[in-house]
């Protein structure tokens, strides 16, 4: 099985530099083409403007670094094909929590210069980022646990912890029993999830069940949502330039079999005290029929479709403008 990605001190893992590569998918794969910083790119991340440019910084994980599309279907990129003087840097990175976007930013972005920042928060991240070790698949394709960076919040204060994270997978028996606590499974109860969607019954299930995802944010004195609230709130601060922070819905959310009101109030919360601004892109995925949510994703895949992508960039596109507007 083809490597991807390759280990990074810092960070824990890049997109290998410079790759072309071809993924095998659902759609039929996809291609995608990374610069030499290790991002999905068509051409360089350069430190300066161009004359007469605008430039947009995104981060985020699978979601912006588009996962399931080619480079040119990402929203990012028809966001850039559809507002004219506009130059968008992707550093989007698949699998990774906004703790290592954050660090990101720090290692390979700070230097650039920009005229806006947006953070894209798929909410499950708010899970991520209290882990400390991801599963991942090797050379061999088999799934191995792998240690991430990640950040404690100390008397308020954040502190960094494994960096540089170790190279090497791990075997469940090398961790403790606290350590097998923090490894991220991808999701609540993933047993019964894979049973239940076995069955054909998730849906029925969760409005049966009131299933709340990502009860982390039922509470903004939640210790995960404090974690993710610091990381956001410190990273904004750093920035220096206008930020945008956009949480990006899970299919529950869209398809409306579980209340997306919680997360929504965290962010506009957190939005409101750093005084930056919040694009909430659920409202818009919510008029769309039936029928073409369905389409904004893959069947077995919950990443965007290039349609799911193409409604996103439309929708988000006045709202970069105005942003942009405002700082001539």
């Amino acid at each position: 099985m083809r490597q991807f990605y390759e280990y990074h001190p810092v960070v824990g893992y890049r997109f290998i530099p410079n790759l072309r590569a071809r993924i095998p998918h659902e759609g039929g794969g996809y291609l995608i083409r990374v610069n030499e910083a290790g991002f999905r790119s068509d051409r360089p991340f350069v430190k300066q403007r161009s004359n007469g440019c605008r430039r947009v910084l995104f981060f985020g994980d699978s979601f912006t670094a588009g996962d399931a599309v080619a480079n040119h279907q990402r929203y990012t990129d028809l966001l850039e094909a559809r507002i004219p003087a506009l130059e968008v840097y992707n550093f989007g990175l698949s699998s990774s929590g906004t703790d290592q976007q954050y660090l990101v930013w720090r290692e390979f972005a700070q230097g650039i210069e920009c005229d806006l920042v947006v953070i894209a928060v798929f909410v499950e991240n708010v899970r991520r980022v209290a882990a400390r070790y991801r599963p991942h698949h090797d050379e061999a394709g088999r799934e191995r646990i792998y240690a991430k960076p990640y950040y404690t919040l100390e008397r308020e204060l954040l502190q960094l912890h494994h960096v540089p994270p170790r190279p090497d997978p791990l075997e469940a028996h090398e961790l403790s029993p606290e350590e097998s606590g923090a490894v991220d499974s991808g999701g609540r109860f993933p047993l019964l999830r894979k049973v239940v969607t076995a069955l054909g019954a998730k849906e029925a299930m969760q409005r049966l069940s009131h299933y709340q995802p990502v009860p982390e944010y039922n509470a903004g004195d939640s210790p995960g949502w404090q974690l993710m609230r610091a990381i956001l709130a410190q990273w904004v601060r750093s920035i220096g330039k206008p930020v945008l922070i956009m949480p990006i819905p899970l299919p529950q959310h869209i398809d409306e079999t579980c209340d997306a009101s919680p997360y929504q109030a965290r962010f506009a919360e957190l939005a409101a005290e750093l005084g930056c601004a919040l694009y909430d892109p659920l409202p818009d995925l919510r008029q769309c029929s039936p029928a073409q949510r369905r389409r904004l994703r893959w069947e077995k895949d919950i990443h965007f479709t290039p349609e799911g992508h193409d409604v996103l960039a439309r929708s988000l596109a006045p709202l970069i403008e105005q942003l942009l507007a405002g700082q001539r």
